[in-house]
Formats: C-alpha cells, structure tokens, sequence
C-alpha cells in the first residue's frame, strides 16, 4: 500500500508542487460552433469567434471603449428610478433594482456619453442588457431624450447601441410613454437635420424596437442579432403556424427590406465614420 501514497517531505513547503491553476473565466465556448476560445483571443477579436464569426453580447462600457478615440464624457449618471408603482413580482422592484446597481455599477440600464469616433464629435447611448433586460424605464427615456436635446444644441451626431428587451413593465404605463417620448424628441431632431444612427445588436426587441431602434436615419444591426417586437415563440404560438429559418435575425429582416445593412462589429466604428461622412461631410 506504501505504493499509493505520498509521504510529505519535512523540508517542503506544504503547497509547494500542490498548487492548482486556475482557469475558471479564462476560456469561453462559443454558442455557435462550440469551439473554445481562449479569453484573450476573444478580447482581441472584439468578443467576436474567430472560426465562425458569432458576435459574443458585449456591456455597454465595453461597447463605448470600442467606438470612441480615447477617452469619453458620461452624462445623466446619476439619475435613478423612484418605483412610483412600489411593484413587486418575485421580489420587489426596489431591491431588484439595488441588486442590479450592484452587480453593474450602473444606476440604470444605459450610458450616456461624448466623445470622439473617427476624430468627430458625437454623443453616443449605449444600452446595458445585464440591467433587467436592457429594459427601458423612465430612467432610461429620460437619459435618452436629454442626450437627443444634447445633439440638436450641440448639432452633433447622435448613436444609439441598442441591447434590450423591450419596456419595463414594473413601470407600468411610465415605461410606455417613454416610447411617445423619445421618439417626438427624435422627430425633433430630424427637422433640426442632426443625424441619428441606430445599431441594434442581439437582441434588440419589444417596445425598444418599436420606437428608437427603428427610427434612425441609418437603421443597422451586427450580424445574427435577434431583432423584432415580439418574440418568435410567442408569435408561432399566436398564428399557429411555423416561422421561415432564422426569422427576426438580422439577415432575415435585411432581405426584407427592415434594415438597411448588417455590420461586422471589427468593420463598425468606420462604418459609422463613413455614414456621418456622408450625413455632415468630412469631419
């Protein structure tokens, strides 16, 4: 038996050749074609597969780091919801938002922020799919129409980056109005000739969808993004019929005229710079 075990050495340190590597968070798999992907790799490809180009979900800072020049104003931080309903669901909506605070660092599920893309100035949103969803909420349509008011005083080009699931119903019909609201605001923006581009990426759906993310004067999306109002399953369920392959992708709704290009995350921040280009001439 004397075989199967090992006796400590006296002079050894006690963790010394027992250490254990550690490797949790290093590597990752992707969703599509499962193959793994080191951490670094993944970083370095802009969080996007190297063998078959599945665009991995990015946060909102990450998203900003990826668009600007260098470094960027954030605006409206500090706004926070009241809950005017005192909802509760599973858990109240107060603590639900506490823990969300916590977990993100963010007051509410967008950033706002200016800055430089391509050496132009613009004011770019971004919103943040690990706060509830993306939803939006009173917070979150009052930091987009103030960035709007921003751009139409500034006259400087405004981006939305949309990662959401639509309204948030602990709002209830505060929630629904910001639909009505940020869109008059963008009305007002495209009679002050200041222009908007909206980029969904995966996923961008219900009320977000059917406002903002549709509206801009260059609707775009990364490819493979789900993109719609309601979701697929609810819809099959609805007409009782099966829906055609890779229904609400981004690919489907190019064909079918909903979007006016799909963009690979690596080529984006110049293609932006080149639609503003277009849009106000060269910076």
């Amino acid at each position: 038996m004397a075989w199967f075990t090992r006796e400590k050495s006296e002079d050894r340190k006690p963790d010394e050749g027992e250490r254990k590597v550690r490797t949790e968070g290093l590597w990752f798999k992707c969703e599509a074609c499962r193959q793994i992907i080191w951490k670094k790799a993944l970083e370095e490809s802009l969080h996007v597969c190297p063998k078959c180009g599945f665009h991995f979900r990015v946060d909102a800072t990450t998203r900003l780091r990826m668009l600007f020049d260098g470094p960027w104003e954030t605006h409206d931080a500090g706004l926070a919801s009241t809950d005017p309903l005192q909802f509760v669901d599973s858990k109240p909506y107060h603590a639900r938002l506490g823990a969300m605070r916590k977990a993100t660092s963010l007051n509410d599920a967008v950033i706002s922020a200016s800055g430089k893309l391509e050496g132009r100035a613009v004011n770019i949103c971004a919103l943040e799919l690990k706060f509830i969803g993306g939803s939006v909420g009173a917070v979150v349509g009052e930091v987009l129409t103030r960035a709007i008011e921003r751009s139409i005083e500034k006259r400087t080009p405004l981006i939305i980056v949309s990662a959401s699931g639509g309204m948030r119903m602990q709002e209830g019909a505060v929630s629904l109005m910001q639909m009505a609201k940020i869109s008059a605001a963008l009305m007002a923006m495209d009679e002050a000739g200041v222009p908007f581009l909206s980029v969904m990426s995966d996923p961008t759906t219900g009320g977000t969808t059917g406002s903002f993310a549709m509206l801009g004067d260059l609707n775009v999306a990364e490819p493979g993004a789900l993109v719609g109002f309601a979701g697929p399953r609810v819809i099959e369920q609805t007409i009782r019929q099966k829906l055609p392959e890779g229904f609400q992708r981004a690919e489907f709704l190019l064909k079918t005229g909903m979007l006016d290009g799909i963009v690979k995350r690596a080529e984006l921040k110049r293609y932006l710079a080149k639609s503003l280009d277009f849009f106000c001439g060269p910076a």
